[in-house]
Protein backbone atom coordinates (compact mmCIF):
# COMPACT_ATOMS: atom_id res chain seq x y z
CA UNK A 1 0.00 0.00 0.00
CA UNK A 2 1.17 3.43 -0.89
CA UNK A 3 2.02 6.41 1.17
CA UNK A 4 -0.04 8.72 -0.46
CA UNK A 5 -3.66 9.02 1.24
CA UNK A 6 -7.23 10.77 -0.47
CA UNK A 7 -5.44 13.79 0.26
CA UNK A 8 -1.92 13.49 0.20
CA UNK A 9 0.53 11.89 2.74
CA UNK A 10 -0.45 11.75 5.96
CA UNK A 11 0.13 10.53 9.70
CA UNK A 12 1.79 11.33 13.54
CA UNK A 13 4.13 13.69 13.02
CA UNK A 14 7.90 13.01 13.98
CA UNK A 15 6.46 8.97 13.96
CA UNK A 16 4.46 8.72 10.75
CA UNK A 17 5.67 11.49 9.22
CA UNK A 18 9.17 12.48 9.72
CA UNK A 19 11.22 15.49 8.83
CA UNK A 20 13.69 12.89 6.77
CA UNK A 21 10.53 11.48 4.76
CA UNK A 22 9.78 15.28 4.04
CA UNK A 23 12.97 16.28 2.96
CA UNK A 24 12.85 12.91 0.72
CA UNK A 25 9.28 13.52 -0.53
CA UNK A 26 10.17 17.60 -1.51
CA UNK A 27 12.73 15.98 -3.52
CA UNK A 28 11.05 13.11 -5.47
CA UNK A 29 7.97 15.81 -6.13
CA UNK A 30 10.50 18.70 -7.36
CA UNK A 31 12.09 15.80 -9.90
CA UNK A 32 8.47 14.21 -11.26
CA UNK A 33 6.80 17.69 -12.02
CA UNK A 34 9.87 19.01 -13.71
CA UNK A 35 9.72 15.96 -15.73
CA UNK A 36 6.06 15.74 -16.42
CA UNK A 37 6.78 19.54 -17.63
CA UNK A 38 4.81 21.88 -14.70
CA UNK A 39 8.48 23.30 -14.86
CA UNK A 40 8.86 26.41 -16.58
CA UNK A 41 12.66 26.81 -18.74
CA UNK A 42 13.42 28.65 -16.01
CA UNK A 43 14.94 28.13 -11.93
CA UNK A 44 11.43 25.87 -10.72
CA UNK A 45 9.56 28.03 -8.33
CA UNK A 46 7.40 26.46 -5.36
CA UNK A 47 5.59 28.13 -2.57
CA UNK A 48 5.16 26.39 0.99
CA UNK A 49 1.90 26.81 3.28
CA UNK A 50 1.16 25.59 6.78
CA UNK A 51 -1.73 25.61 9.38
CA UNK A 52 -0.29 26.18 12.65
CA UNK A 53 0.58 23.14 13.80
CA UNK A 54 3.46 22.50 16.08
CA UNK A 55 5.32 19.79 14.00
CA UNK A 56 4.17 22.33 11.23
CA UNK A 57 7.44 24.21 12.06
CA UNK A 58 9.74 21.27 11.17
CA UNK A 59 7.93 19.80 8.75
CA UNK A 60 7.83 23.40 6.94
CA UNK A 61 11.91 23.23 7.58
CA UNK A 62 12.18 19.93 5.92
CA UNK A 63 10.18 20.76 3.08
CA UNK A 64 11.77 24.00 2.19
CA UNK A 65 15.47 22.16 2.46
CA UNK A 66 14.51 19.40 0.13
CA UNK A 67 13.05 21.51 -2.57
CA UNK A 68 16.14 23.95 -2.54
CA UNK A 69 18.41 21.39 -2.47
CA UNK A 70 16.94 20.18 -5.69
CA UNK A 71 17.14 23.05 -7.20
CA UNK A 72 13.29 24.72 -6.48
CA UNK A 73 13.48 28.42 -5.41
CA UNK A 74 10.71 28.44 -2.86
CA UNK A 75 8.39 31.30 -1.15
CA UNK A 76 7.09 30.95 2.49
CA UNK A 77 3.95 31.90 2.63
CA UNK A 78 3.64 30.87 6.44
CA UNK A 79 0.42 29.63 8.01
CA UNK A 80 -2.18 29.95 5.29
CA UNK A 81 -5.46 27.92 4.51
CA UNK A 82 -5.35 24.62 2.37
CA UNK A 83 -7.25 27.36 -0.23
CA UNK A 84 -5.05 30.19 0.13
CA UNK A 85 -1.84 28.37 -0.95
CA UNK A 86 -3.85 26.73 -3.79
CA UNK A 87 -4.81 30.37 -5.18
CA UNK A 88 -1.07 31.68 -4.15
CA UNK A 89 0.67 28.59 -6.50
CA UNK A 90 -1.31 29.75 -9.15
CA UNK A 91 -1.21 33.79 -8.18
CA UNK A 92 2.57 33.88 -7.62
CA UNK A 93 2.48 31.70 -10.94
CA UNK A 94 5.03 28.90 -9.04
CA UNK A 95 5.31 25.77 -10.60
CA UNK A 96 4.47 23.78 -7.66
CA UNK A 97 2.96 24.27 -4.35
CA UNK A 98 3.12 22.49 -0.96
CA UNK A 99 0.65 22.52 2.38
CA UNK A 100 1.17 21.34 5.64
CA UNK A 101 -1.34 20.70 6.98
CA UNK A 102 -3.64 17.03 8.94
CA UNK A 103 -6.75 19.54 7.76
CA UNK A 104 -9.40 17.99 10.87
CA UNK A 105 -7.52 15.85 12.30
CA UNK A 106 -6.20 15.95 15.79
CA UNK A 107 -2.82 18.08 16.66
CA UNK A 108 -0.37 15.20 16.38
CA UNK A 109 -1.07 14.51 13.41
CA UNK A 110 0.39 15.93 10.24
CA UNK A 111 -0.19 16.08 6.53
CA UNK A 112 2.06 16.71 3.64
CA UNK A 113 -0.13 17.94 0.08
CA UNK A 114 1.48 18.49 -3.58
CA UNK A 115 -0.30 21.02 -5.92
CA UNK A 116 0.87 20.98 -9.29
CA UNK A 117 0.96 24.38 -11.41
CA UNK A 118 -2.03 26.15 -11.10
CA UNK A 119 -2.78 25.27 -7.70
CA UNK A 120 -4.50 22.05 -9.02
CA UNK A 121 -4.21 18.51 -6.59
CA UNK A 122 -1.95 16.01 -8.02
CA UNK A 123 -3.69 12.47 -9.91
CA UNK A 124 -3.13 9.13 -8.51
CA UNK A 125 -0.58 8.18 -11.34
CA UNK A 126 1.96 11.74 -10.29
CA UNK A 127 1.40 10.43 -6.55
CA UNK A 128 2.61 7.14 -7.77
CA UNK A 129 5.45 8.66 -9.45
CA UNK A 130 6.23 11.14 -6.61
CA UNK A 131 6.25 7.56 -3.95
CA UNK A 132 8.43 5.54 -6.67
CA UNK A 133 11.20 8.42 -6.55
CA UNK A 134 11.88 8.58 -3.06
CA UNK A 135 15.30 7.73 -2.01
CA UNK A 136 17.04 6.78 -5.87
CA UNK A 137 20.07 8.48 -6.63
CA UNK A 138 20.29 11.77 -8.32
CA UNK A 139 22.35 15.00 -9.38
CA UNK A 140 22.70 17.23 -6.98
CA UNK A 141 23.19 20.76 -7.51
CA UNK A 142 26.07 22.56 -6.32
CA UNK A 143 27.10 26.52 -6.26
CA UNK A 144 24.64 29.01 -7.91
CA UNK A 145 22.77 25.60 -8.79
CA UNK A 146 20.46 25.07 -5.30
CA UNK A 147 17.11 27.00 -4.56
CA UNK A 148 17.14 30.26 -2.83
CA UNK A 149 14.37 30.58 -0.14
CA UNK A 150 12.76 33.90 0.55
CA UNK A 151 9.22 34.75 2.54
CA UNK A 152 6.38 36.08 0.82
CA UNK A 153 5.03 38.70 3.14
CA UNK A 154 2.34 39.80 0.52
CA UNK A 155 0.89 36.29 0.33
CA UNK A 156 -2.11 36.12 2.67
CA UNK A 157 -3.05 40.20 1.79
CA UNK A 158 -3.44 39.07 -1.85
CA UNK A 159 -5.45 35.90 -0.24
CA UNK A 160 -7.71 37.89 1.47
CA UNK A 161 -8.28 40.45 -1.38
CA UNK A 162 -9.36 37.68 -3.76
CA UNK A 163 -11.87 36.14 -1.27
CA UNK A 164 -13.11 39.52 -0.75
CA UNK A 165 -13.21 40.20 -4.68
CA UNK A 166 -15.08 37.02 -4.97
CA UNK A 167 -17.86 37.94 -2.79
CA UNK A 168 -21.26 38.66 -4.61
CA UNK A 169 -22.49 41.17 -2.72
CA UNK A 170 -21.23 43.34 0.63
CA UNK A 171 -22.54 41.99 4.48
CA UNK A 172 -23.01 45.20 5.98
CA UNK A 173 -25.94 44.72 9.05
CA UNK A 174 -24.87 41.40 9.54
CA UNK A 175 -23.58 39.64 12.53
CA UNK A 176 -21.60 36.78 12.29
CA UNK A 177 -19.67 34.09 14.58
CA UNK A 178 -16.69 32.54 12.99
CA UNK A 179 -15.06 29.35 14.47
CA UNK A 180 -11.55 29.48 13.29
CA UNK A 181 -10.46 26.02 14.98
CA UNK A 182 -7.55 27.58 15.98
CA UNK A 183 -6.49 26.96 12.70
CA UNK A 184 -5.20 28.62 8.96
CA UNK A 185 -8.29 30.46 8.90
CA UNK A 186 -7.81 32.23 12.22
CA UNK A 187 -6.17 36.02 10.49
CA UNK A 188 -8.07 35.48 6.81
CA UNK A 189 -11.43 34.38 8.08
CA UNK A 190 -12.45 37.43 10.25
CA UNK A 191 -10.32 39.31 7.68
CA UNK A 192 -12.30 39.11 5.00
CA UNK A 193 -15.91 39.13 6.87
CA UNK A 194 -14.62 42.34 8.15
CA UNK A 195 -13.66 44.11 5.52
CA UNK A 196 -16.83 43.38 3.69
CA UNK A 197 -18.83 45.32 6.20
CA UNK A 198 -19.82 42.48 8.60
CA UNK A 199 -19.93 42.66 12.55
CA UNK A 200 -17.46 39.41 13.75
CA UNK A 201 -17.29 37.73 16.18
CA UNK A 202 -14.02 35.16 16.03
CA UNK A 203 -13.70 32.39 18.79
CA UNK A 204 -10.84 29.79 18.77
CA UNK A 205 -8.84 32.05 16.59
CA UNK A 206 -5.59 32.19 18.82
CA UNK A 207 -3.46 29.16 17.55
CA UNK A 208 -0.66 28.10 19.72
CA UNK A 209 0.48 25.20 17.85
CA UNK A 210 -1.05 22.53 19.91
CA UNK A 211 -4.60 23.94 20.01
CA UNK A 212 -6.05 23.44 16.55
CA UNK A 213 -9.45 21.67 16.42
CA UNK A 214 -9.11 20.94 20.21
CA UNK A 215 -13.17 20.69 20.44
CA UNK A 216 -13.36 23.45 18.34
CA UNK A 217 -14.08 24.09 14.34
CA UNK A 218 -16.50 22.30 11.89
CA UNK A 219 -15.76 19.17 13.93
CA UNK A 220 -16.64 20.32 17.26
CA UNK A 221 -19.38 23.24 16.48
CA UNK A 222 -21.22 23.12 20.03
CA UNK A 223 -19.08 26.15 21.08
CA UNK A 224 -20.00 27.80 17.98
CA UNK A 225 -23.97 27.48 18.52
CA UNK A 226 -23.76 28.51 21.99
CA UNK A 227 -22.06 32.03 20.69
CA UNK A 228 -24.35 32.63 17.69
CA UNK A 229 -27.37 32.56 20.83
CA UNK A 230 -25.30 34.42 23.17
CA UNK A 231 -24.27 37.11 20.75
CA UNK A 232 -27.59 37.52 18.82
CA UNK A 233 -25.80 36.83 16.08
CA UNK A 234 -27.51 36.57 12.24
CA UNK A 235 -25.05 33.38 11.83
CA UNK A 236 -22.22 31.07 12.53
CA UNK A 237 -19.81 29.58 10.52
CA UNK A 238 -16.77 27.11 11.69
CA UNK A 239 -13.78 25.54 10.02
CA UNK A 240 -11.48 23.31 9.81
CA UNK A 241 -7.82 23.04 10.65
CA UNK A 242 -7.08 24.42 7.50
CA UNK A 243 -10.15 26.27 6.36
CA UNK A 244 -10.85 23.37 3.10
CA UNK A 245 -14.52 22.79 4.68
CA UNK A 246 -17.22 24.62 6.83
CA UNK A 247 -20.48 24.04 8.38
CA UNK A 248 -22.99 26.85 9.64
CA UNK A 249 -25.27 27.78 12.15
CA UNK A 250 -28.33 29.72 11.92
CA UNK A 251 -29.71 32.14 14.39
CA UNK A 252 -31.42 29.65 17.20
CA UNK A 253 -27.75 27.61 16.70
CA UNK A 254 -29.10 25.05 14.50
CA UNK A 255 -26.56 23.00 12.22
CA UNK A 256 -26.35 23.75 8.51
CA UNK A 257 -24.49 20.94 6.59
CA UNK A 258 -22.79 20.80 3.77
CA UNK A 259 -25.53 19.24 1.73
CA UNK A 260 -27.50 22.77 2.75
CA UNK A 261 -25.08 24.49 2.37
CA UNK A 262 -24.65 23.52 -1.13
CA UNK A 263 -28.33 24.09 -1.49
CA UNK A 264 -27.92 27.12 -1.44
CA UNK A 265 -25.23 28.11 -3.26
CA UNK A 266 -26.75 25.94 -6.05
CA UNK A 267 -29.85 28.05 -5.85
CA UNK A 268 -28.08 31.47 -5.84
CA UNK A 269 -25.95 30.22 -8.60
CA UNK A 270 -29.11 29.19 -10.79
CA UNK A 271 -30.82 32.25 -9.81
CA UNK A 272 -27.61 34.50 -11.36
CA UNK A 273 -27.81 32.20 -14.46
CA UNK A 274 -23.74 31.22 -13.19
CA UNK A 275 -24.79 27.71 -12.54
CA UNK A 276 -23.12 25.59 -15.69
CA UNK A 277 -25.33 23.53 -17.15
CA UNK A 278 -27.64 23.68 -13.83
CA UNK A 279 -25.42 20.88 -12.55
CA UNK A 280 -23.89 20.37 -9.10
CA UNK A 281 -21.63 17.56 -8.48
CA UNK A 282 -21.95 15.91 -5.03
CA UNK A 283 -21.14 12.16 -3.58
CA UNK A 284 -22.63 9.45 -2.82
CA UNK A 285 -23.32 10.61 0.78
CA UNK A 286 -25.12 13.81 0.14
CA UNK A 287 -28.77 13.27 1.99
CA UNK A 288 -31.61 11.99 -0.32
CA UNK A 289 -33.19 15.38 0.61
CA UNK A 290 -30.68 17.01 -0.80
CA UNK A 291 -31.51 15.36 -4.06
CA UNK A 292 -35.12 16.05 -4.19
CA UNK A 293 -34.79 19.56 -3.48
CA UNK A 294 -32.29 19.79 -6.46
CA UNK A 295 -34.47 17.84 -8.97
CA UNK A 296 -37.37 19.95 -7.54
CA UNK A 297 -35.84 23.02 -8.80
CA UNK A 298 -34.53 21.55 -11.92
CA UNK A 299 -31.41 21.11 -10.92
CA UNK A 300 -29.22 17.94 -11.62
CA UNK A 301 -27.05 16.71 -9.30
CA UNK A 302 -24.12 13.87 -10.25
CA UNK A 303 -22.82 11.91 -7.32
CA UNK A 304 -19.59 10.55 -7.23
CA UNK A 305 -17.57 8.75 -4.59
CA UNK A 306 -17.20 9.96 -0.71
CA UNK A 307 -13.84 12.77 -1.17
CA UNK A 308 -13.52 15.90 -2.14
CA UNK A 309 -10.99 14.86 -5.15
CA UNK A 310 -13.32 12.75 -6.88
CA UNK A 311 -16.12 15.81 -6.81
CA UNK A 312 -13.73 18.02 -8.47
CA UNK A 313 -12.46 14.59 -10.66
CA UNK A 314 -15.87 15.19 -12.01
CA UNK A 315 -16.42 18.59 -12.11
CA UNK A 316 -13.27 19.16 -14.17
CA UNK A 317 -14.13 16.33 -16.62
CA UNK A 318 -17.86 17.89 -17.29
CA UNK A 319 -16.88 21.55 -17.13
CA UNK A 320 -19.11 22.37 -13.83
CA UNK A 321 -18.70 24.89 -11.60
CA UNK A 322 -20.25 23.88 -8.47
CA UNK A 323 -19.68 20.88 -6.09
CA UNK A 324 -19.22 19.53 -2.67
CA UNK A 325 -19.60 17.06 0.07
CA UNK A 326 -21.95 17.05 3.21
CA UNK A 327 -18.89 17.72 5.27
CA UNK A 328 -18.21 20.86 4.10
CA UNK A 329 -16.61 20.77 1.41
CA UNK A 330 -17.48 23.11 -1.36
CA UNK A 331 -16.17 23.81 -4.62
CA UNK A 332 -16.78 26.95 -6.41
CA UNK A 333 -14.37 26.45 -9.55
CA UNK A 334 -14.95 29.72 -10.77
CA UNK A 335 -12.96 31.11 -7.95
CA UNK A 336 -10.85 28.34 -6.22
CA UNK A 337 -9.16 25.06 -7.23
CA UNK A 338 -10.40 23.39 -4.21
CA UNK A 339 -12.62 23.62 -1.49
CA UNK A 340 -12.92 26.88 0.12
CA UNK A 341 -14.21 27.30 3.73
CA UNK A 342 -14.25 30.85 3.53
CA UNK A 343 -15.20 31.43 0.26
CA UNK A 344 -18.30 29.17 0.63
CA UNK A 345 -19.09 31.05 4.19
CA UNK A 346 -18.57 34.54 2.32
CA UNK A 347 -21.09 33.84 -0.40
CA UNK A 348 -23.79 31.99 1.89
CA UNK A 349 -23.42 35.39 3.86
CA UNK A 350 -23.94 37.87 0.82
CA UNK A 351 -27.04 35.63 -0.52
CA UNK A 352 -28.72 36.15 3.28
CA UNK A 353 -27.96 39.96 1.96
CA UNK A 354 -29.28 39.52 -1.07
CA UNK A 355 -32.89 37.58 -0.50
CA UNK A 356 -33.39 39.26 2.63
CA UNK A 357 -34.19 35.59 4.22
CA UNK A 358 -32.36 34.50 7.32
CA UNK A 359 -30.30 31.60 7.46
CA UNK A 360 -32.68 29.30 8.61
CA UNK A 361 -35.01 30.43 6.09
CA UNK A 362 -32.49 29.30 3.29
CA UNK A 363 -31.58 26.47 4.54
CA UNK A 364 -35.22 25.10 4.73
CA UNK A 365 -34.80 24.49 0.85
CA UNK A 366 -34.33 21.00 1.58
CA UNK A 367 -35.69 18.59 4.24
CA UNK A 368 -32.61 16.67 5.25
CA UNK A 369 -34.18 13.01 6.27
CA UNK A 370 -32.54 10.91 8.95
CA UNK A 371 -29.85 9.62 8.22
CA UNK A 372 -28.27 6.32 10.53
CA UNK A 373 -24.81 5.28 9.81
CA UNK A 374 -23.81 1.64 11.18
CA UNK A 375 -20.08 0.41 10.80
CA UNK A 376 -19.83 -3.15 10.74
CA UNK A 377 -15.85 -4.09 11.40
CA UNK A 378 -14.09 -7.75 10.74
CA UNK A 379 -15.77 -9.09 7.80
CA UNK A 380 -14.93 -9.55 4.41
CA UNK A 381 -15.31 -6.65 2.60
CA UNK A 382 -14.71 -7.87 -0.77
CA UNK A 383 -18.15 -9.87 -0.88
CA UNK A 384 -20.04 -6.52 -0.06
CA UNK A 385 -21.19 -6.15 -3.52
CA UNK A 386 -21.71 -9.97 -4.25
CA UNK A 387 -23.35 -11.91 -1.71
CA UNK A 388 -26.59 -12.74 -2.85
CA UNK A 389 -28.49 -13.14 1.21
CA UNK A 390 -26.99 -9.56 1.47
CA UNK A 391 -27.76 -8.59 -2.05
CA UNK A 392 -31.45 -9.39 -1.36
CA UNK A 393 -32.29 -8.19 1.75
CA UNK A 394 -30.78 -4.51 0.45
CA UNK A 395 -33.29 -5.03 -2.41
CA UNK A 396 -36.34 -6.01 -0.30
CA UNK A 397 -35.53 -3.02 2.20
CA UNK A 398 -34.73 0.02 -0.79
CA UNK A 399 -38.35 -1.44 -2.20
CA UNK A 400 -39.57 -1.18 1.48
CA UNK A 401 -38.16 2.79 1.61
CA UNK A 402 -39.04 3.83 -1.87
CA UNK A 403 -38.97 7.05 -2.65
CA UNK A 404 -38.85 8.20 1.31
CA UNK A 405 -35.24 6.78 1.94
CA UNK A 406 -32.00 4.52 0.61
CA UNK A 407 -29.86 2.35 1.37
CA UNK A 408 -25.83 2.09 0.57
CA UNK A 409 -23.42 -0.10 1.47
CA UNK A 410 -19.55 1.24 1.58
CA UNK A 411 -16.89 -1.20 2.10
CA UNK A 412 -13.74 1.04 3.60
CA UNK A 413 -10.89 1.88 2.10
CA UNK A 414 -8.50 0.72 4.82
CA UNK A 415 -10.01 -1.71 7.24
CA UNK A 416 -11.87 -4.81 7.28
CA UNK A 417 -15.19 -2.66 7.71
CA UNK A 418 -18.67 -2.34 5.81
CA UNK A 419 -20.32 0.82 6.21
CA UNK A 420 -24.55 0.30 6.33
CA UNK A 421 -25.78 4.07 5.68
CA UNK A 422 -29.50 4.09 5.60
CA UNK A 423 -32.32 7.16 4.94
CA UNK A 424 -35.90 7.22 5.84
CA UNK A 425 -38.99 9.32 6.54
CA UNK A 426 -37.95 8.63 9.86
CA UNK A 427 -34.75 8.32 12.17
CA UNK A 428 -36.77 5.10 14.00
CA UNK A 429 -36.88 3.63 10.67
CA UNK A 430 -33.71 4.72 9.40
CA UNK A 431 -32.46 2.67 12.73
CA UNK A 432 -34.39 -0.07 12.20
CA UNK A 433 -33.22 -0.85 8.70
CA UNK A 434 -29.77 -0.02 9.32
CA UNK A 435 -29.44 -2.70 12.28
CA UNK A 436 -31.17 -5.12 10.10
CA UNK A 437 -28.41 -4.90 7.23
CA UNK A 438 -25.80 -4.62 9.54
CA UNK A 439 -26.62 -7.95 11.22
CA UNK A 440 -27.18 -9.37 7.80
CA UNK A 441 -23.13 -8.35 7.10
CA UNK A 442 -22.28 -9.96 10.36
CA UNK A 443 -23.60 -13.13 9.88
CA UNK A 444 -22.45 -13.06 6.00
CA UNK A 445 -19.85 -12.15 5.45
CA UNK A 446 -18.12 -12.98 8.89
CA UNK A 447 -14.10 -13.27 8.47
Amino acid sequence: MGIFGTDGVRGVANRDLTAELAVDLAVAAAHILGEVGAFADTRPTAVVARDPRASGEFLEAAVVAGLASAGVDVHRLGVVPTPGAAYLTAFLEADMGVMISASHNAMPDNGIKFLSRGGLKLDDDLEKLIEQRLQEPWDRPIGAGVGRIGDSHAGVGAYIKHLVASAPGRLDGLTIVLDCANGAAYETGPKVFEELGAKVIAIHAEPDGLNINLNCGSTHIEDLQRAVVEYGADAGFAFDGDADRCLAVDAKGELVDGDQILAILALAARDAGTLTDNTVVATVMSNLGFVQALTAAEITVIQTSVGDRYVLEAMRSGGYNLGGEQSGHVIMSDHATTGDGVLAAVNVAARMVMTGESLASMASVMKRLPQVLVNVPDVDKARADTDPVLRGEVAIASAKLGDTGRVLLRQSGTEPLVRVMVEAATHEEATAVAEHLAEVVRTNLAL
